[in-house]
């Protein structure tokens, strides 16, 4: 059991680390060493939600810090996190967060704390 969650963390860890690159299930169950159906298992009885839920629930942390700290246009931070549509972003998030990316960033800039504090009170509840 424990050589199991070994490798689900080293395919989460994958995941942290390169959220924006396109990350699908075989690709992450090889990182695993394991079958595409085991992994999707596997992983959602280990962190309780699936990869796929996961990977996204990453990219959109990671734009709701770009939306507030910096001006770029909500597309750009959209394709940097890894979406590759504005729509599947855009719905993305307003099903983690609550709100559109629009108006999570009219919220202002974030407040000059230590990001690891930012990071833990903007993470989604979801």
């Amino acid at each position: 059991m424990e050589e199991i969650n070994r490798r689900m963390l080293r395919a989460r860890d994958t995941m942290d680390r390169d959220y924006a690159k396109p990350l699908d299930v075989p690709t992450l169950a090889r990182v695993a060493h394991v079958s595409p159906a085991h992994f999707s298992r596997t992983f959602r009885a280990t962190f309780g939600e699936t990869p796929h839920r996961y990977l996204q629930r990453r990219r959109v942390e990671r734009a709701m810090f770009l939306l507030r700290s910096c001006d770029r246009d909500v597309t750009d931070i959209c394709m940097e996190v890894g979406f590759t549509s504005l729509g599947t972003f855009s719905r993305t998030f307003r099903d983690i967060v609550g709100e559109s990316p629009s108006a999570y960033r009219r919220r202002g800039p974030l407040a000059d704390v230590p990001t690891c504090f930012a990071m833990a009170w903007m993470r989604p509840r979801g």
